[in-house]
């Protein structure tokens, strides 16, 4: 199993930055992606960006991608020496309201797994 939590979400002005964090903790060896996903009221989760590595997430850098909408804006790194994963908001929007969650996708016992944090309310108002 493994276990995420999320922290820094909160309230941001319109052009302000957020960093949202995620702590990963147990079987993190069996995971190979991670990722930020979000849903605002009355719309789809979405998957805002991801980084993945088929040799698995704690070996090294890996493959990121983002939601066109976010590129050049958001970035999501790791931090290996900590198992934690960021999304670095920069100029954020009221569009961009909604609550944040981090996934972990790995192999555990031959089984894809798929494992999720509580969410994190993020709020672009003035």
């Amino acid at each position: 199993q493994v276990q995420l939590v999320e922290s820094g979400g909160g309230l941001v002005q319109p052009g302000g930055s957020l960093r949202l964090s995620c702590a990963a903790a147990g079987n993190i060896f069996s995971i190979y992606a991670m990722g930020w996903y979000r849903q605002a009221p009355g719309k789809q989760r979405e998957l805002v960006a991801s980084i993945s590595n088929r040799n698995g997430i704690t070996t090294g850098s890996g493959e990121t991608n983002y939601l066109d909408s976010v590129k050049g804006r958001f970035t999501i790194s790791r931090d290996h020496t900590k198992n934690l994963l960021y999304l670095q908001l920069n100029s954020m929007q009221p569009e961009n309201t909604a609550v944040y969650c981090c996934d972990a996708e790995g192999i555990l016992d031959q089984s894809p797994r798929e494992y999720w944090g509580q969410g994190k309310q993020v709020t672009v108002t003035s």
